[in-house]
């Protein structure tokens, strides 16, 4: 069955600024423990319950009860009445946002909103405008009415409807909706997100570990090449242009080779403590470099430096060597 079968209308509704006596008069009157507020277009604003006028504290319920229960019985309680919300109105004590159904949503889906959200009714809506509204009494009178099947007896077919509504209420859909709300029995404990923590950290530790032996490999294949490599002649007079461009941009020196400190006979220890003999730890490559600047470029006023340019885990990592050509 869908919202427009089940539910109640015309609905009964009240402006924003109804005082909260007045609502509670119409509550006795129409019979009913909740109304949709909504303004002058018939769009709804929020509901508000007779809970939201007793108020949700033990003191609170406590204090009101005697003159509720007056007017449920239709006795005189004026000077309660008067005193009632305070002169709170409508809006001041309304539950908003309020959640709302098409005329088409169906008594699995209603169901379910009910149970998700706690709530004992929902009101329907057709173009934005409150037209009726279907509450728990409803779907479960539904239900209670519907034709016995063949050869089941009355007192069965109730009993059948009641623990249909529970199905109602207690069904899990094959895909939840976008947006819903996950039923009790699918909402996460507080352990459910610790363990989301340790999965996370875990997938985190594997991935540094892999990055790590990434690094580690293309490190190695790295001192493997700059150890075996020749430096060509074209790729010395390309860093020399390269440093001329440094000197035209107004910089003092150039990188000429970034290189592990491992291709060092002692892992780069003699250029981080400056020690005059460093180049003699050189291998590779960078030997190669200090070679070529030493025969090329010393006499005339070129200087050859080196420094390591970071300590992963403490210890020496990448070495630069540098041309410089400031006295």
């Amino acid at each position: 069955m869908k919202a427009k079968d089940l539910m109640s209308s015309p609905v009964v509704t009240v402006p924003p600024d109804m005082p909260a006596r007045d609502i509670a008069r119409r509550l006795i009157k129409n019979g009913i423990s909740a109304v949709p507020v909504v303004d002058e277009t018939g769009a709804p604003l929020g509901i508000v319950s007779e809970g939201d006028l007793l108020g949700r504290s033990g003191l609170d319920r406590e204090a009101r009860r005697d003159w509720w229960l007056a007017l449920a019985a239709g006795e005189s309680a004026a000077d309660l009445l008067s005193s009632l919300g305070n002169g709170a109105l409508a809006r001041d004590i309304m539950v908003s946002p309020v959640l709302t159904i098409s005329e088409e949503a169906n008594s699995r889906e209603i169901a379910r909103m009910l149970a998700s959200y706690r709530i004992k009714r929902v009101p329907v809506v057709r173009h934005g405008r409150v037209v009726g509204i279907v509450s728990r009494a409803d779907l479960m009178h539904a239900l209670a009415n519907e034709p016995p099947a063949a050869g089941e007896k009355p007192a069965s077919a109730l009993g059948r409807a009641f623990a249909s509504l529970d199905e109602h209420f207690h069904a899990r859909p094959a895909t939840p909706a976008p947006g819903a709300a996950a039923p009790a029995a699918e909402r996460p404990a507080a352990s459910d997100f610790r363990q989301l923590n340790e999965d996370y950290s875990h997938h985190e530790d594997e991935r540094r570990r892999e990055s790590q032996r990434a690094a580690l490999e293309q490190r190695e294949h790295r001192i493997a090449d700059l150890n075996n490599h020749h430096l060509e002649e074209s790729e010395w007079w390309l860093m020399l242009d390269r440093a001329r461009e440094a000197a035209k941009a107004g910089h003092k020196d150039y990188l000429l080779l970034r290189f592990p400190s491992q291709l060092c006979s002692d892992g780069g220890r003699a250029i981080n403590v400056a020690e005059p003999d460093w180049p003699s730890t050189l291998r590779g490559e960078p030997a190669e470099i200090y070679l070529r600047w030493e025969s090329e470029l010393k006499a005339k006023g070129f200087h050859l430096s080196a420094q390591i340019l970071d300590f992963p885990n403490g210890f020496p990592g990448d070495v630069g060597l540098y041309l410089t050509w400031e006295d």
